[in-house]
């Protein structure tokens, strides 16, 4: 078997992969979605305010 037969094996024990995949709804997709962006936004929230916490700590005792 030439290295074309291993390709095309390959492909076809892919699409026999695919098949057996459970995707997930549309309405499952967009909730997924929405929790990772809101997720997203606490942690960068969180992370802004330490930022500002810290930045102003500095300025009044180090600086």
């Amino acid at each position: 078997m030439g290295i074309f037969g291993k390709i095309i094996t390959f492909l076809k024990e892919v699409r026999l992969e695919l098949k057996k995949v459970t995707w997930p709804t549309r309405q499952e997709t967009i909730k997924h979605t929405l929790a990772v962006i809101v997720i997203s936004l606490a942690v960068a929230a969180f992370l802004g305010a330490a930022d500002l916490l810290f930045t102003w700590l500095l300025n009044t005792f180090v600086i």
